[in-house]
């Protein structure tokens, strides 16, 4: 039986300051994501960044949570879909436009795929009337989607992300086989994607789920169609991971994103994505992102 635990990539000194895997690491890196849907990637995100990210969405996670029924949350409240603030303020290159991020999905997607997707998964600490609930396994593909590879997501957790913090159950391999006859649930409810519970048990038998420790610092990519669980926080401290997806440049995907014009200038230097942008003033950005109703909440399932 193939082992249920990612496997992961460290990077050397090196690698890290010149922002580039070695051919060998990214061949296990391209290895993995084939065979297994999810590679990790240590190391690769400088602490002080994610630091001061941290503070502000959690800060911010808690005011979301406050509006109950109509908080942005994924299955359960507590588990919120969560944007990271678009303004340049809180936009670290290291972090949203990471060059290891970015060398893998230009290696396993092509040449400048499209970032169209930012957001985030926030496990809120347990209360007597959200106690931790866990997701169903699902895949984030809940629409007719290819066969082969054609979406990464990378994660990215602000703080280390553990089993009792709430560390995503993943079920590697899953990605192979994970069409809508495996789904329940309609594309745009907030339960779609489910995996049903017969397929569950024969993928049980053959290759069962894990909950990785995933250190501060790291990167993590898998593939869209993996299944999955937010599982609840059994910890005091609010666990927040992005989420940020790269599309195939071929991927007929009519997602933008929506930035403050100040962020502008940090995304026209980059050079190995493609990042289509409504752009709004900071007013506007910030104003957006807190009453912002479910995140990014776009259909990615639409072709032009």
């Amino acid at each position: 039986m193939a082992s249920s635990y990612p496997t992961s990539i460290r990077p050397s000194a090196t690698e890290i300051k010149n922002g580039q895997l070695t051919p060998q690491n990214l061949e296990t890196t391209i290895h993995s994501l084939y065979h297994d849907g999810l590679v990790v990637v240590e190391n690769a995100v400088p602490h002080a960044a994610l630091d001061r990210l941290n503070e502000k969405m959690v800060r911010d996670a808690y005011a979301l949570q406050s509006r109950k029924e109509n908080s942005p949350y994924n299955y359960n409240r507590g588990n919120i879909q969560q944007d990271p603030p678009p303004v340049k303020d809180y936009f670290d290159p290291g972090i949203f436009l990471n060059p290891i991020a970015t060398q893998i999905t230009n290696t396993a997607l092509g040449p400048r795929p499209k970032w169209t997707f930012c957001s985030g998964n926030t496990a809120m600490r347990p209360t007597a009337d959200c106690p931790p609930t866990s997701q169903p396994v699902h895949s984030d593909a809940d629409f007719d989607h290819p066969t082969h590879p054609f979406a990464y997501v990378v994660n990215i957790p602000l703080i280390e992300m553990t089993p009792e913090n709430g560390s995503t159950e993943i079920w590697l391999g899953t990605h192979i086989d994970s069409g809508l006859h495996v789904q329940e649930g309609q594309h745009g409810e907030r339960a779609s994607g489910r995996i049903k519970l017969d397929e569950l048990e024969k993928r049980r038998a053959i290759r069962p789920p894990c909950q990785p420790v995933v250190p501060k610092g790291a990167i993590v990519l898998r593939d869209l169609r993996l299944w999955h669980a937010g599982v609840g926080n059994q910890a005091d401290q609010v666990r927040v991971m992005l989420a940020m997806i790269h599309f195939a440049p071929w991927y007929r995907n009519p997602m933008r994103l929506e930035f403050s014009e100040s962020v502008r200038p940090i995304i026209e230097k980059e050079d190995y994505l493609e990042v289509p942008v409504d752009w709004v003033t900071e007013d506007e950005a910030m104003s957006r992102y807190l009453n912002r109703a479910f995140g990014n909440a776009y259909d990615f399932s639409q072709l032009p």
